[in-house]
């Protein structure tokens, strides 16, 4: 897989450099976009000069590809994933590469939002060095921020094991779905399910009809298929049709500031965002 990922990287990436610079050139010449103020090469290229790299890096981990390279990213990253759900690395990049279009309507939703406008303006990261988990250990039980922290201890996972975006040609879009990654597991605690193999389908459910990102729908399709027949019947009878349920009539979840909310109640947060308490598992 390393050796797709690297020649679908290097073939061609010249070419699709120049095309970049020469698309830049012209539109900042035009006064049609201006250089995104979080680029870290913006400056350099508003100025006219720099080499076809610094023009094709949209931000700090950006890896510019071309169609043709997105694709077998897609095709080798997807069959990875399914070999082994827990390449995350694996699933980050099938995100990547094919979810341009659902990226586009989630950001369209973030920008009609006034909450998700702020997100979008402000640029807000969750990692361990921007929580104080000190406060959210302090606060009441039952609180957003202490069962959320919860979640995290329970589950032996951190904030920090997500990806950065690589492969997303659009500053915007490549927050998105950064955004989309480190709230995750805040979906998680939202919906009341665990990180194991049943607890990932629900929450990918969910998702598939909140942000219809492909990844999402190819995880909730094929992801049951490594249940048990016992675990397979819940899912079937209950989980899944309560998943639908409340990924269509829950508000948004990415228009939700959750640096926001750590205080206030897990049980009035569902209830505000219009999402049922979870069943049992």
């Amino acid at each position: 897989m390393g050796t797709l990922v690297r020649g679908a990287l290097y073939v061609g990436s010249a070419r699709k450099c120049r095309t970049l610079l020469f698309d830049r050139r012209r539109l900042f010449s035009a006064d049609v976009i201006g250089p995104s103020p979080h680029s870290e090469h913006a400056g350099t290229a508003a100025a006219g000069h720099g080499d076809d790299e610094l023009y094709c890096r949209l931000y700090r981990t950006h890896i510019p590809t071309s169609p043709v390279q997105k694709a077998l990213l897609a095709a080798g990253s997807g069959v990875a994933a399914l070999l082994d759900p827990y390449r995350h690395d694996m699933v980050a990049v099938l995100g990547e590469t094919t979810g341009e279009l659902a990226l586009r309507r989630l950001r369209d939703r973030m920008r009609g939002d006034p909450e998700g406008y702020q997100i979008l303006q402000e640029r807000p990261r969750i990692r361990v060095s921007t929580l104080d988990l000190e406060r959210l250990g302090a606060m009441p039980d039952g609180s957003f921020g202490r069962e959320y922290l919860r979640f995290l201890d329970e589950n032996g996972v951190t904030p920090d094991s997500r990806a950065d975006v690589k492969f997303v040609d659009d500053e915007e879009l490549a927050f998105v779905i950064q955004r989309y990654r480190e709230v995750h597991d805040l979906m998680h605690t939202l919906l009341g399910m665990p990180t194991n193999m049943l607890g990932e389908v629900v929450v990918k459910w969910f998702e598939a009809v909140q942000t219809g990102l492909p990844m999402c729908i190819l995880g909730a399709v094929l992801g049951p298929l490594r249940l048990s027949a016992r675990r397979l019947q819940l899912l079937t009878a209950t989980l899944i049709p309560w998943a639908l349920r409340n990924g269509m009539n829950a508000h948004c979840l990415l228009n939700v500031y959750y640096e926001q909310r750590w205080e206030q109640s897990l049980e009035s947060l569902r209830e505000e965002l219009g999402i049922e308490p979870p069943p049992q598992l």
